[in-house]
């Protein structure tokens, strides 16, 4: 499976109220590949609002057995 995810320098990024709140890898935002243009304004948004280092990072998941 493959994710998108939000990054400002090495924190991520939480999505919350309209809200962008750095965070962990465990609470932030995710979301599916067909939502890059979503993702892609929220990147934008997030440049306006001052963050830095802005980018969009794909996630790949796997699930295995232990």
């Amino acid at each position: 499976m493959e994710l998108l995810i939000l990054k400002s320098g090495p924190d991520y990024i939480r999505i919350k109220d309209g809200a962008f709140i750095r965070a962990g890898l465990d609470k932030a935002s995710v979301f599916p590949m067909d939502r890059i243009c979503l993702v892609q304004e929220h990147a934008e948004n997030m440049k306006n609002m001052g963050f830095d280092r802005i980018s969009i990072k794909k996630l790949i998941l796997t699930e295995g057995d232990l």
